[in-house]
């Protein structure tokens, strides 16, 4: 709606935005609610997979903040998935900030059959479905607000043609908010990564995610840090240029484990500036991709 003021309460017209209204002091317990919200309507908030796709596993790709390289952690995923030979798919519900199409130097408008979208498929055969390939020029933001982002992500999931998917990596927007809320309710989601970095800071920001995600009974497969050091390339040694790591406290507290410590690797950023992410070569991702096949057994 091209006059729209995003003001829903002086707005009358049925559009996505005015109906998925949920108030702001919202406790996610309808028992105790006396609110009109979509919460409430039969409680099962879940959306359907349309009859033509099959999706096996969707693992979500989750942060408290952002800037901790979420988006390559859930490329790292897919690529290292499809090398086993599974067929990998991402899901891009970062709407504001999509970068996954760059990484795998896709470009373009996704097709569409008139009543399904279609994702787009990369050099090494991952399905692919962002905000970015929607539109006509990438750098056009979207101004939305988080109600209209989350009925685009069930959109994604529910009107494409996500053809015999072994496993489907949701990359979510940092944060708690309106979109993972969305997909922990709307996604039937079989785990999570979570991803950090070694900052102290970190360490409160994440304890953020892992209780949203046991609040909404979603299973943890394991904590990232990614950018934990960088290795000297005269002598070897791990430099720790953002301080010592405190995720290993986290991670016992929680009862999580940590999967990898990854390194700042220049080339991580090289390949994936250049559309060529599926080009990696790294072993220490391996422990990564053994915990999703073993966590989320097909």
């Amino acid at each position: 709606m091209d006059t729209c003021n995003h003001n829903c309460e002086s707005c009358s017209t049925p559009c996505p935005e005015a109906q998925q209204q949920v108030p702001d002091e919202c406790t996610h317990d309808c028992s105790t609610c006396g609110a009109d919200c979509p919460s409430k309507n039969g409680g099962d908030l879940s959306v359907k997979l349309n009859s033509a796709s099959t999706v096996k596993k969707v693992i979500g790709i989750v942060s408290g903040k952002g800037g901790v390289g979420k988006s390559l952690i859930c490329a790292l995923s897919a690529v290292y998935m499809q090398r086993r030979g599974f067929h990998s798919a991402i899901l891009d519900a970062d709407v504001t900030g999509p970068s996954i199409p760059n990484m795998f130097g896709i470009t373009g408008l996704a097709a569409s059959t008139g009543e399904m979208i279609l994702p787009q498929r990369s050099k090494m055969g991952t399905d692919i479905l962002s905000a970015n390939l929607l539109l006509e020029d990438t750098s056009e933001p979207i101004i939305w607000r988080g109600p209209m982002i989350a009925n685009l992500v069930q959109q994604f999931w529910s009107q494409s043609y996500w053809k015999d998917v072994d496993y489907m990596f949701v990359d979510m927007p940092p944060g708690t908010g309106d979109v993972p809320l969305t997909i922990f309710q709307s996604l039937p989601v079989d785990g999570i990564l979570v991803v950090t970095s070694p900052q102290e800071l970190v360490s409160m920001i994440v304890k953020k995610a892992v209780r949203m995600a046991q609040m909404m009974n979603i299973p943890i497969i394991g904590i990232i840090e990614n950018m934990s050091y960088v290795k000297c390339p005269d002598c070897g040694r791990e430099l720790k240029i953002f301080g010592e790591s405190h995720i290993e406290e986290v991670a016992n507290k929680e009862q999580i484990p940590v999967l990898a410590k990854l390194p700042i690797n220049p080339e991580y950023a090289h390949l994936a500036d250049t559309g060529m992410i599926e080009l990696i070569e790294d072993n220490s991702f391996a422990p990564v991709a053994d915990a999703i096949e073993t966590f989320c057994k097909l």
